[in-house]
């Protein structure tokens, strides 16, 4: 009998199946806690050890020095360096577009952007929590003057991080990427019908007023300051999912204040500390910053319902090899997950804030 399965024949939202509403995206998402039951014998990893990474190595392209692909060197950057994608996604105003088509099964359209890369530190060795606050806010620095430059042409700047192999990443050295298009891509266009709607239903800002119940209910609160909230939110997808949002309303990262860009670098040491730490190894993950769209013909009063935050999407499911896949019924039907957003943000809120390789880090850096 099904019974076997459950503490509790009375509903519990960490222990019986059910489906949970994602009102940015809306769509729904299966939340089945009772499968974390299941029996785990699986391999338990050694801590990663960031020091089988070089700090420097002549051959990696995005190391200070190196040469690229298409010849160019790097200059001996000490800091952040932003160059531009050697190998864009997206085409220039230049390339040839596709024709208007009156086939309705062969509907195409042109994507006109560009696409740079953003090393965050010289030393490949390093990941964001284990760099220093100064350099992680010499990074937010640069995500907030890549969206200040690129935004005055685009539509859309996507500044996101791919992390670790597990999510196609092959180079270990610290980066991320920014894509600006003259378009509105299929996900922020979502976000953007679904927040608009609630503030013309609701009169608010949806994810202020979200920001707003997490604080007091505070049981999918990760990590918090006086700035900045990050949650496991209701409808997570992803095992340890997470979204940073600011306290109060901010449409984009140029409209955050000095003293919230400094406790932006803060928070994400930390939230990024507790993620390494949950399994002892160099936490994969998918990142994003979703804010109000810009450009050229961008009119404030009709954004007033965007609210800026940034999602984390790490795979990692029971350990440092075992991930979630969305596969099967997930890929033909809905998305599902097996442990509550409560359960996940609780094993993440009783983690330590201090990363685990991070004396060792110190020790290497004052050699």
């Amino acid at each position: 009998p099904e019974h076997r399965f459950f503490d509790s024949m009375a509903f519990d939202p960490g222990d019986h199946p059910h489906r949970r509403f994602n009102p940015l995206l809306s769509e729904w998402v299966i939340v089945s806690p009772h499968r974390m039951k299941r029996p785990w014998k699986g391999q338990v990893e050694p801590p990663f050890d960031f020091s089988s990474v070089p700090r420097h190595d002549p051959s990696n392209p995005l190391s200070p020095g190196a040469v690229r692909s298409n010849g160019e060197k790097n200059p001996d950057y000490t800091e952040t360096y932003v160059f531009a994608n050697d190998f864009p996604s997206l085409s220039t105003e230049s390339t040839p577009k596709p024709e208007p088509s009156d086939n309705f099964f062969m509907q195409a359209a042109p994507a006109v952007g560009e696409c740079k890369v953003i090393c965050f530190h010289p030393w490949s060795d390093l990941t964001l929590p284990l760099m220093d606050l100064v350099d992680i806010r010499k990074v937010v620095d640069v995500w907030t003057e890549q969206l200040t430059e690129m935004g005055k042409k685009y539509k859309w700047v996507q500044i996101f991080e791919n992390k670790g192999a597990a999510m196609g990443c092959s180079n270990p050295h610290p980066h991320c990427q920014v894509w600006a298009t003259d378009f509105l891509p299929n996900y922020p266009a979502r976000k953007d019908q679904s927040q608009r709607e609630y503030l013309e239903s609701k009169g608010s800002v949806m994810l202020v007023d979200y920001v707003r119940m997490e604080e007091s209910k505070k049981e999918r609160i990760v990590v918090e300051n006086e700035h900045w909230i990050a949650v496991v939110p209701y409808w997570a997808l992803w095992p340890f999912e997470t979204m940073l949002l600011p306290r109060r309303h901010v449409k984009r990262l140029t409209d955050l204040t000095d003293p919230e860009k400094t406790s932006l670098a803060a928070v994400l040491k930390r939230l990024l500390s507790k993620y390494d730490n949950l399994f002892e190894t160099s936490f994969p993950y998918a990142f994003g910053w979703h804010g109000a769209p810009t450009g050229p013909d961008v009119k404030e009063d009709e954004h007033a319902h965007w609210q800026l935050h940034g999602v984390f999407y790490p795979p990692l499911l029971r350990s440092a090899t075992v991930k979630k896949f969305m596969v099967g019924y997930e890929m033909h039907a809905e998305p599902q997950r097996d442990l509550s957003a409560e359960q996940a943000a609780a094993k993440l809120r009783d983690l330590p804030d201090k990363h685990y390789y991070q004396d060792k880090i110190a020790q290497k850096k004052s050699e």
